[in-house]
């Protein structure tokens, strides 16, 4: 095993076992049976090291999540993304206070990369006609209600203690930057052979909706016949009507 290996493994052991989550680079070296120049040499800093054991343990978990079969409906691996965030917190509440720890000046790489994944995830909602909001807003938006919610169980676990608070907030949240179920798409309508002039009925679609769908699916083509600038300035309008707070007209 390498000397940053040794290091990084021995750690993350302590930053386990800790009882803050904090450890000492004077422990680790000591743990480690290396001295304090190696540490600084592969890791830079304290911050550093912690930042590379957030990573080591998440980029594990980061791992199942970007190769795994999307399901068709993109909302359910929200819902999925979700519920297994909380859990990697539970099982590893110590790595997951450093990861959002105020403390740790630059972002650890997974951190970025849940953010990545989610973003992703949003944008397969959208382009279904699904999202209120912008992928990049809505994933704000979901992201700090799920952070937060981890953060709670893992620091409060005494006041804390009702599992379904995560499933409540979540649906919550979801139910804020998402369409209702009934809304039909063009696909949708297709596959499903309904005909809204026959039943003098027509599906809502809000204009924020309606704007992050094109931007997504604008994003999503192969080709377009827009110039790059053209191209920027229909994504500037599209994300504008997208984060603009509309009147409910349904």
């Amino acid at each position: 095993m390498s000397t940053r290996n040794r290091i990084l493994e021995v750690a993350a052991d302590l930053v386990a076992r800790s009882v803050d989550g904090d450890v000492s680079v004077r422990a680790v070296c000591e743990a480690a049976q290396v001295g304090a120049p190696a540490l600084y040499r592969n890791f830079g800093d304290k911050e550093g090291l912690l930042s590379a054991v957030v990573d080591h343990g998440f980029g594990t978990y980061l791992a199942t999540k970007k190769h795994h079969s999307p399901h068709a409906d993109p909302v359910e691996d929200l819902r999925d993304g979700w519920d297994s965030h909380v859990d990697f917190a539970l099982r590893n509440p110590n790595r997951y206070r450093l990861m959002n720890s105020p403390a740790m000046r630059t972002p650890p790489g997974a951190a970025l990369e849940s953010h990545r994944i989610l973003e992703r995830d949003l944008g397969r909602v959208a382009a279904r006609g699904r999202l209120r909001l912008t992928p990049e807003l809505a994933a704000q938006v979901v992201m700090s209600a799920n952070v937060g919610v981890a953060l709670m169980f893992v620091s409060r676990p005494a006041t804390f203690t009702d599992p379904s608070t995560s499933r409540r907030v979540r649906d919550a949240v979801h139910a804020a930057v998402l369409t209702p179920e009934t809304l039909e798409t063009p696909e949708t309508s297709e596959t499903t052979g309904s005909d809204h002039e026959n039943n003098g009925t027509e599906p809502h679609m809000s204009v924020a909706s309606a704007a992050a769908r094109l931007n997504a699916l604008l994003h999503r083509s192969p080709g377009s016949v827009l110039s790059t600038a053209e191209t920027a300035l229909m994504t500037d309008w599209l994300n504008r009507l997208s984060d603009t707070s509309w009147p409910d007209t349904s």
